[in-house]
């Protein structure tokens, strides 16, 4: 339902800030964008070169006189707030929230609402909010910039989403067996360098093992040091035969 959530932006007063929503939008698979009663005083420029990738979003943008023009067809109103007060109790973490407002999505566009950078969401646009937002911050500075804080609730969203999926490990995890060929690799060839003395072999070869134990080795991690141990030792025998009387 991540297509189906919108990100409303309130009488921003930079573009820049327009572009680098834009952008976050493009992350995360957002494409619903909706200006109410823009300002943009530095004029357009710095929206397309924040925009970056986004610059679709923004050429697909809508702008609007009000506010309820912007939410009007939405199953939610999900207001963002750093300020906190009487009727600001009830607001959520985008982390906590997220799973809720997907489902939501699912019924219609849910409005991701986002206020001026001097003011926010003035007091008569958070009552129109079904939901509240508030990033959590240290309790020294909690305002966040426009486009960052458009960017942390589309991540945790698209997150909640399950739209991502992590890359796999291809190769799998070395058997024991194959495990045991790499020690005795390493061990003739660390024999071969004259790293260990035979005496010492068993302690230190107790040593790399614990090394080699501290993370899952898959196949391809295993045979890419049997080939180290096989080509060092290889090195060592040409040094130690006899160089020819010239």
């Amino acid at each position: 339902m991540i297509s189906n959530i919108r990100i409303v932006l309130i009488g921003t007063l930079y573009s820049g800030n327009i572009g680098s929503v834009c952008r976050a939008m493009a992350n995360f698979g957002l494409t619903d964008l909706v200006l109410v009663s823009p300002v943009c005083a530095d004029g357009w420029a710095e929206a397309s070169k924040f925009a970056v990738h986004g610059a679709s979003v923004l050429e697909g943008r809508r702008t609007v006189a009000t506010f309820d023009e912007s939410v009007a067809d939405c199953a939610a109103v999900v207001g963002t707030t750093a300020r906190l007060g009487l009727y600001r109790q009830h607001v959520r973490t985008p982390r906590e929230a997220a799973p809720g407002l997907l489902a939501l999505a699912g019924g219609g566009p849910v409005a991701l609402v986002f206020g001026r950078e001097d003011k926010g969401l003035l007091n008569d646009e958070i009552a129109r909010c079904t939901h509240l937002l508030r990033i959590p911050t240290g309790t020294d500075y909690t305002s966040i910039n426009l486009g960052q804080a458009a960017l942390l609730c589309a991540y945790e969203l698209f997150l909640a989403s399950g739209s991502y999926e992590p890359p796999c490990e291809k190769a799998p995890p070395a058997p024991a067996a194959h495990r045991l060929r790499l020690l005795e690799l390493w061990r003739e060839m660390l024999l071969l360098i004259g790293f260990m003395t035979p005496e010492k072999a068993d302690h230190m070869m107790q040593g790399v093992q614990r090394i080699f134990s501290r993370g899952a080795l898959t196949t391809d991690d295993v045979n890419i040091l049997m080939g180290v141990a096989r080509q060092a030792g290889w090195a060592a025998r040409a040094n130690s035969k006899p160089k020819p009387e010239p």
